[in-house]
């Protein structure tokens, strides 16, 4: 029996690397032709950042809210959870994440103007990266085009272009704001330290 010592990180996950990258390779067969409505509405939501027009957050939470749902669902539910225990609890977070969406989109009166500073031009580059740039990670990486994460329909690139979303607009304001991060922001460190275990932890 080997000693605790000689374990590492990567010993505890609970699939291969082969097996994961299968599984987003299934899931992507499985809900093509997805792929281009949920890039369409990615660059609709970049629109929307770039513009910063007063009331495109509400806007931009009502889009992202049925993603959030629909990525839960068709992810979490139907794939991930035949390889990882978890996953079921990750699509209820996720569905909750929906419903915090679906709320802030609703009117509380006149619009806020767009938020100046650093932190929108922050969050569109994040926004950018989370539907465009990741993707092309993948590829650069040398993994094949059907095993690429994208947007809307993988949780890293919706949990990092959501973010980057939230940090353009000034609605919903201060601590709204911050719950509607908690959930995105968890998905990321997750997704994280899943891909570092994947290459070696």
């Amino acid at each position: 029996m080997s000693e605790w010592w000689t374990y590492r990180l990567s010993s505890f996950l609970m699939f291969a690397p082969k097996t994961y990258w299968r599984l987003i390779e299934l899931h992507n067969l499985d809900v093509w032709p997805a792929h281009l409505a949920a890039l369409v509405l990615g660059l609709a939501l970049l629109g929307l950042a770039a513009r910063r027009r007063a009331g495109a957050a509400r806007v931009m939470a009502a889009l992202l809210a049925p993603v959030w749902l629909w990525v839960g669902w068709s992810f979490h539910s139907q794939h991930y959870a035949t390889i990882n225990w978890a996953a079921p609890y990750y699509a209820l977070a996720y569905a909750v994440q929906a419903v915090l969406l679906g709320l802030s989109a609703l009117p509380r009166g006149a619009p806020a103007p767009p938020a100046g500073g650093a932190a929108p031009r922050l969050g569109w580059l994040l926004a950018l990266s989370g539907v465009l740039l990741y993707p092309l990670a993948g590829l650069l990486a040398g993994r094949p085009w059907t095993q690429i994460e994208l947007f809307g329909i993988t949780p890293e690139p919706t949990a990092l272009a959501t973010v980057g979303l939230l940090l353009t607009a000034r609605q919903p304001p201060g601590l709204l704001r911050g719950v509607l991060l908690i959930i995105p922001t968890l998905s990321l460190l997750v997704g994280a330290a899943t891909l570092w275990l994947l290459v070696g932890g």
